[in-house]
């Protein structure tokens, strides 16, 4: 249902600027309207093909029509974001009749900017996003313990087992205590995840390297979503707790695999039924953190919303997750929402980079 609604979206989409820009007088001398109309055609099957033949293919050729076709996708929705209040504010041409054309010329252009801006964003190296989090009942001796996490890589035929070779390698320089990784690692359509595990093993902390499913780990997929890690030495928490450090404690909820499934809201004891120390709460969506925060977690590390990802898209994400990106205080437990170390769908960002977390804990 999502693909035929984001074809649909698409399809209107182009059908509106198309429209449109065949009202420019620029445009009309130097493309007939056959030459627009089928070109228009041309786009419309590679939408099209890109949900039919390359979602969930293995194919490279598939994969590549799939990855056009999104990127077409964000392409029309940057020039609609530029043309669409040109023409509010013309009345579709019926204010400013001589000058509204030459506007609606310059608004394709400001779009088609953005998208370059917005591709060369997109594959430019994540930042690194550096916090200091006190944690509650950490012991003294654990204060500066440091934690690296990435969000939503995303790994696939677009980023493949060299994107991630240096990302590992970016993440080995901050020398971190514990690695984590907070869901939607692999973009989850047939990926060869045998050809990443070389990169994974890579990873290496003191403690640890810890991870939980995100909804991309059970597109198409029954059984054990964490086993496409097994052999990397990543340990995957689904529903459980562990203690890495005496005094740090991990806990991991997986995503329902389905909406029938209940959702795990607490996947540890009791306080009183636990080991002493500070709480940390891996969770792919950053939903329920009232709930986190009343039942003893004192950090709580999610992803998932990509922070938006492309602008202003992100004003839709921010409607579904109010919690879009950075850190928040819950009460007493504090909460970090990762914009995402990978891209989904186009390799495009605008004003969202990607990032990794640092974090260094702090006793209270």
């Amino acid at each position: 249902m999502f693909g035929i609604g984001l074809t649909f979206i698409s399809t209107l989409l182009l059908v509106y600027i198309l429209w449109r820009i065949s009202t420019i007088q620029t445009l009309r001398e130097v493309a007939s309207k056959k030459t627009v109309f089928y070109s228009g055609v041309v786009i419309w099957i590679i939408l099209v093909s890109g949900r039919l033949f390359g979602h969930g293919s293995g194919s490279q050729w598939a994969s590549t029509v799939e990855f056009v076709g999104i990127t077409i996708t964000a392409v029309l929705f940057l020039i609609f974001t530029c043309l669409f209040p040109i023409d509010l504010a013309t009345g579709f041409g019926r204010f400013f009749p001589r000058l509204a054309p030459r506007l609606r010329g310059w608004a394709v252009i400001g779009g088609c900017v953005l998208s370059l801006v917005a591709t060369i964003q997109g594959i430019r190296p994540p930042v690194v996003s550096h916090h200091e989090v006190k944690l509650k009942n950490l012991p003294k001796v654990l204060d500066g313990t440091t934690l690296v996490a990435l969000s939503d890589l995303h790994l696939g035929s677009t980023l493949g087992p060299r994107w991630l070779e240096t990302r590992v390698a970016q993440v080995q320089e901050l020398e971190p205590d514990i690695i984590l990784l907070l869901g939607d690692i692999f973009e989850g359509h047939g990926e060869n995840t045998e050809a990443f595990l070389p990169a994974f093993r890579k990873f290496s902390a003191p403690h640890g390297i810890w991870s939980v499913d995100g909804n991309h780990a059970n597109h198409g997929k029954t059984g054990d979503s964490g086993s496409s890690l097994k052999g990397a030495h990543i340990l995957t928490l689904q529903n459980e707790l562990r203690q890495p450090i005496p005094g740090l404690l991990l806990a991991g909820r997986s995503v329902p695999r389905s909406h029938d499934e209940a959702p795990t809201t607490r996947p540890w004891n009791p306080p009183e039924d636990r080991p002493p120390g500070g709480l940390i709460l891996l969770s792919h969506i950053p939903e329920d953190s009232q709930k986190a925060a009343d039942t003893g977690v004192n950090l709580m590390l999610s992803g998932h919303t990509h922070g938006g990802q492309i602008w202003p898209f992100s004003f839709l994400v921010e409607m579904v997750h109010p919690q879009l990106g950075g850190i928040y205080k819950v009460d007493d437990m504090t909460l970090l929402v990762s914009r995402g170390t990978g891209t989904w769908g186009p390799r495009m960002r605008l004003w969202r980079p990607s990032e990794i977390l640092h974090i260094t804990l702090r006793c209270e």
